[in-house]
């Protein structure tokens, strides 16, 4: 009486819900064929919730017996077959294979599977929740869904029909499902498979890991040691290439356990959906009081930010151009699993490897996705024999992958090799990355290739005092140029900013960072400027999170400024034998840093005093780069005063409002067509 009362509920469900159409049309599709099958798979879409109100039985089974559940459905759709006449071909209930695809789990503790704690249930075959980041995949294979055995008496009844018939299980392998030991129940003769009936689907296998573990990337762990295990996910039929290397899914599946070389837990997934966190609703007081104060000014909050950004690792006031930089990168994240197109790619040049190496390793620990790449691991994908036996390759994604929508830290650029650096070039320009499979390497047909998009801002630096670097003899350069020439020049053009780092202070370059290091050698945790008490990390982490979320869009002036600047400077910056200086890329980086710029000031709108910033990092840039140009900016333009009070504020102000006009001129003399309207017309 209880299976026929689910049974009840069960059609009362498909009804109401609308799977019965969709069943009936299923049936439509089979029945049109005119073929016989083995099997026929039926999805069934199954809200939890509804269930459990309609018949909480059912709904129990669902969530803690899926596969009887299964039954329950399987049985209702053959007598729906039979009764309505939909398909002639169908003979037995054992043909009807039904997936049951849930929407969602109850939101509580005893439905998630935690990937950092143990052990871990795989035995009781229900459904869990998990979440976590996809690090890997394989090329998509062939399993067998469903297979039609028949008994090798041909004396025997059971010689005929579809009697014996066997489906893919959640966990089950290929062996599982076709093997040759099977005995007859009426004669015990052995079974024969009739391949000619074998029904085939889609699998791919990924690996995710849980969020939690990107702290092993970010080079930061508390000193507290602790230790992460990817898991594998079966994806099969519908839910193949459903998820690419880098993104984030929360995942409904069954955990099994498949013995390979050794026992390892895996999932059979059920239903994939993207995890987008959500948005934060705003920023902390103190730094919602200093937009306040700083609203007359275009350009003092965010000089401020960089004053006394990191000022557990340097001291407030010192590599201010860089901390700005930092910033505006930073906030041109994403951590909504959609297309990052405004990366900014930062290359260092300094004599102080050290401290850069930890400003820049606490600024990537400051979004989610900031990841150090450990020199011992792959920046890009590399290709490996799947440790299952399914005769897929296996991509493992590498740093720039995982870093999705973040910030990838590669170190110093003179610690990867020649082949790898040219690697990183082609990445950078193109913004993918291209995997060949061989198929004669790893026993396919024919080749492949994958292209995966590379959507990350790289940082690196140089040291400009190696060894190496000191027994070259420096070329001659142009006034304002740096000697970069053991860095490959396409890939200097490639990054996005050049950015020179060997003073930390104009007037006191060292006293400063010697005192901060031994303050902080005596008491590492203590907070030794007003600044770190007022704008704390937590402070920046929120800025961040919230501002990367804006949408901005361009001013008409500061489109006009910003089209004007590109021209004029490319057109300064051409010669008739190598063309123009300027990459395609350009006014992108230019895009990326207003826009950067105008999110950090909290803002939907980017504005000229925006462009202006982001055309003197890019004139200085190129400087480093080529030497001066007509447009002649200083190294320190952006910040040509030690911001000790508000009157420095105020003249930086003025700097920077004289350097506007400046950049109108250039562009009204180099920019043909293009025109350059004052405020008053």
């Amino acid at each position: 009486m209880s299976n026929l009362k689910m049974k009840e509920a069960a059609l009362i469900y498909l009804d109401r819900s609308g799977g019965l159409q969709k069943f009936i049309d299923s049936c439509k599709s089979y029945s049109d064929s005119k073929q016989s099958y083995a099997v026929y798979r039926f999805s069934i879409l199954i809200n939890p919730s509804d269930i459990i109100e309609l018949d909480a039985e059912l709904g129990n089974h669902i969530l803690h017996q899926p596969l009887k559940a299964a039954q329950v459905f399987q049985s209702v759709c053959f007598i729906a077959v039979k009764t309505l006449s939909l398909i002639e071909q169908l003979q037995t209930e054992a043909q009807i294979n039904i997936l049951l695809k849930l929407t969602h789990l109850p939101p509580l503790p005893s439905y998630s599977l935690d990937l950092c704690e143990f052990p871990l249930d795989y035995t009781s075959q229900r459904f869990y929740m998990m979440q976590g980041i996809v690090i890997a995949m394989t090329t998509v294979t062939k399993y067998t869904q469903g297979a039609r055995f028949l008994c090798s008496d041909e004396a025997c009844p059971l010689s005929k029909g579809f009697q014996y018939i066997r489906v893919h299980v959640p966990g089950a392998t290929e062996s599982a499902t076709i093997r040759n030991d099977f005995l007859c129940n009426l004669c015990s003769s052995s079974l024969q498979e009739d391949r000619k009936f074998r029904v085939l689907g889609d699998k791919q296998i990924v690996e995710i890991i849980t969020t939690k573990a990107l702290r092993a990337f970010q080079g930061y762990s508390n000193n507290q040691p602790f230790r992460f295990q990817s898991l594998t996910v079966f994806l099969r039929d519908e839910l193949v290439n459903e998820v690419n290397i880098g993104n984030e899914y929360k995942i409904i599946g069954i955990p099994t356990c498949v013995k390979t070389s050794q026992t390892a837990l895996c999932i059979e997934a059920n239903s994939i959906t993207v995890f987008n966190p959500k948005v934060p609703s705003g920023i902390s007081d103190n730094l919602r009081c200093l937009l306040s104060l700083t609203s007359s000014s275009y350009w003092k909050f965010t000089a401020i930010l960089a004053n006394v950004f990191a000022s557990q690792i340097v001291p407030p006031g010192t590599y201010n151009l860089l901390k700005l930089c930092l910033l505006m990168s930073l906030v041109q994240t994403s951590d909504r699993n959609k297309e990052l197109e405004d990366c900014l790619d930062l290359l260092i040049i300094t004599s102080d490897i050290l401290l850069v190496d930890r400003l820049l390793n606490f600024s990537i620990n400051l979004v989610p996705r900031g990841i150090r790449h450990p020199v011992s691991t792959e920046i890009f994908p590399t290709l490996s024999r799947n440790k299952y036996g399914t005769g897929a390759v296996s991509i493992q994604g590498g740093s720039a992958l995982l870093a999705k929508g973040g910030i990838c830290f590669i170190g110093d650029l003179a610690s990867h090799k020649k082949d790898k650096l040219e690697q990183l070039q082609s990445a950078v320009e193109s913004r993918s990355i291209t995997v060949y499979i061989s198929g004669k390497k790893f026993g396919d047909d024919m080749d492949q290739q994958m292209t995966f998009p590379v959507q990350c801002s790289f940082w690196s630096f140089v040291d400009m005092d190696s060894s190496s670097r000191r027994n070259v003899q420096k070329t001659n350069t142009l006034i304002g140029q740096m000697d970069c020439s053991l860095i490959p020049a396409n890939l200097i053009e490639a990054f996005g900013l050049l950015i020179n780092c060997n003073e930390s202070s104009p007037c006191h370059p060292l006293l400063p960072t010697v005192q901060h290091t031994l303050k902080k050698a005596i008491d590492p945790e203590g907070l030794l400027y007003v600044a770190s008490k007022q704008f704390t990390t937590e402070d920046f982490e929120k800025l961040l999170a919230f501002a990367k979320n804006l949408n901005v869009e361009f001013s008409l002036e500061a489109e006009r400024m910003i089209h004007g600047y590109y021209l004029a400077s490319r057109r300064i910056r051409t010669d008739s034998i190598c063309g123009s200086k300027l990459s395609a890329s350009a006014l992108k980086y230019l895009v990326s840093l207003s826009e950067a710029h105008a999110r950090l000031n909290l803002r939907n709108k980017v504005l000229k005093e925006d462009v202006l910033i982001a055309a003197l990092l890019f004139e200085t840039s190129l400087t480093l780069k080529y030497g001066a140009a007509v447009l002649c900016v200083a190294p320190n333009a952006v910040f040509p005063f030690e911001l000790y009070n508000e009157e420095y504020l105020e003249q930086r102000d003025i700097y920077l409002t004289e350097c506007q006009q400046q950049l109108q001129q250039f562009i009204a003399t180099y920019g043909p067509g293009t025109a350059i309207f004052a405020s008053d017309e």
